[in-house]
């Protein structure tokens, strides 16, 4: 499809707006239309809005002038006029299509974020009113974000300060999933390289410990993510945590993560080494228990094995336990998401995190032009998520969406009370450093009593972070600096 953007600067929006209706469609931003393709315009002249979409047999064109004296809120000029054109661009590419997206022209990351803003300002039924009628978000939406918000709220006032978060990558897998975009290798292409980077990511972990305990902050949460952390054999999971361990005082953080996403990347062996390590939580992450689905999208295990899995997880005395879901996936049908879905309530696990299918332009999903679902088929599978997770107990306390979602939905993290996932929040909502070790990590630091937020980037890929590794530790020395410029606590 061709976008055509005339006399304004909301490319990125107009452009996100699109995707959302044609999530399968090439979008290729030029100057000029070839009418025997789809084709949409946006142009702005003065207060005058233009919008034009072209769809096989299907053309619709809408223009209206508008006054500044509809400002919302503190919009300025060029954010009201960019909420109009989306409000436009919407109503044509609905009518075009026939397909309404539950969160309308809304197509930030943080939903909830822009949620608790409001409510703070302006109150709730402003606040309401806003996301309706300004923003076209559906009241189920709205109600999903206002109660994420007050979630949220709770658990970041315990985080002070001097608090910060360590996350620590191993950006490794048994195999590559078909939807995945991250920076991860398969063990059987970079196993050669693991060895050396725990040796190196060992060392990066100790120097940043140090570096904590100068500047005196204090530790909430550790996250262990990836790719798979449990796809390092034994003895190498074991020298990493025994790192952690030496380095940070592990009983006295409120929570300590391990992904233990990839069920056929766990046995006895590993269950004894995240057992002994004060781990807290671990993700189990099914994704689906059809195993059909699971051969589509490349995975390597079985429904049968992430029930096993589980059931091991229980015997080793995990008391909190995590699995994630994803709505949308190439040839998974509504009825067999519910299977899922239901499948993995039986096992009561303390977090559910319910994610959208993402179409990431490097996954084979896009690059083999794979058919995935529909956004109505995932908001289906979502809504039936947020009844039947509601009526099991279960609260939302977390949610993201990422670029190229099916329908623009959202990933949602669902919890049972006393059970949410510190981290998440933390980082989602930017609301205290955190200090990232290995291939791919980002450091984000927080100011202590202000907004400003600074990053550092590693290496993204393990071969570029193990072969300058002095330059990642080099980096480090922003983390002091950042805090003698804003003050140490």
């Amino acid at each position: 499809m061709y976008l055509i953007n005339r006399n304004h600067k909301f490319h990125y929006e107009m452009e996100n707006l699109l995707r959302v209706f044609f999530p399968h469609e090439k979008i290729t931003v030029c100057e000029e239309i070839d009418e025997t393709e789809k084709y949409c315009i946006t142009e702005k002249s003065e207060c005058n809005i233009y919008v034009e979409v072209s769809v096989q047999d299907k053309c619709i064109k809408k223009e209206e002038e508008f006054s500044l004296s509809c400002k919302v809120h503190d919009e300025t000029e060029e954010s009201f006029f960019e909420r109009k054109m989306a409000i436009m661009l919407f109503d044509v590419l609905k009518e075009i299509t026939g397909y309404t997206p539950p969160w309308g022209i809304l197509t930030g990351v943080r939903p909830a974020k822009l949620m608790s803003n409001l409510l703070l300002r302006h109150g709730t039924d402003d606040t309401f009113s806003y996301f309706s009628n300004e923003l076209k978000v559906s009241d189920e939406k709205i109600n999903l974000a206002l109660t994420v918000a007050e979630k949220e709220r709770n658990i970041i006032e315990k985080s002070l300060p001097e608090s910060f978060s360590v996350y620590i990558s191993i950006p490794f897998c048994p195999s590559r999933c078909s939807y995945c975009s991250f920076i991860s290798h398969s063990n059987e292409k970079a196993k050669k390289l693991i060895p050396e980077y725990i040796q190196k990511l060992c060392c990066e972990i100790k120097v940043t410990a140090d570096i904590a305990k100068k500047l005196n902050l204090k530790l909430e949460s550790i996250y262990i993510g990836g790719g798979t952390p449990t796809a390092l054999d034994a003895v190498s999971l074991k020298k990493l945590c025994d790192t952690v361990k030496e380095n940070f005082d592990v009983n006295a953080v409120s929570e300590y993560t391990i992904e233990a996403g990839r069920p056929d990347s766990l046995d006895e062996d590993k269950f004894d080494v995240l057992k002994n390590s004060g781990c807290t939580r671990i993700s189990i992450n099914p994704q689906t228990f059809s195993d059909e689905v699971l051969k589509v999208i490349g995975r390597n295990h079985t429904g049968e094995m992430t029930v096993s899995a589980v059931n091991s997880a229980r015997n080793n005395g995990f008391d909190n336990i995590n699995m994630d879901l994803i709505a949308g996936l190439p040839t998974d049908t509504f009825d067999s998401f519910k299977d899922t879905l239901d499948k993995a309530l039986s096992f009561s696990p303390e977090n559910i995190t319910v994610h959208t299918l993402a179409l990431k332009r490097s996954s084979t999903i896009v690059t083999e032009n794979k058919q995935t679902n529909s956004g109505d088929i995932a908001c289906s599978m979502l809504s039936y998520a947020q009844k039947k997770l509601t009526d099991e107990g279960y609260k939302p306390y977390y949610m993201y969406r990422q670029s190229r979602c099916l329908g623009n939905l959202e990933n949602v993290g669902w919890a049972k009370e006393g059970y949410e996932c510190l981290y998440n929040v933390y980082m989602m909502e930017e609301c205290h450093t955190v200090l990232a070790v290995g291939a791919g990590a980002v450091t984000k630091l927080k100011a202590p009593y202000s907004n400003e937020i600074e990053r550092i980037f590693n290496y993204k890929y393990p071969y570029e972070y193990i072969s300058d590794f002095d330059e990642i530790i080099k980096r480090k020395q922003q983390i002091e600096e950042f805090y003698d410029k804003y003050g140490v606590v």
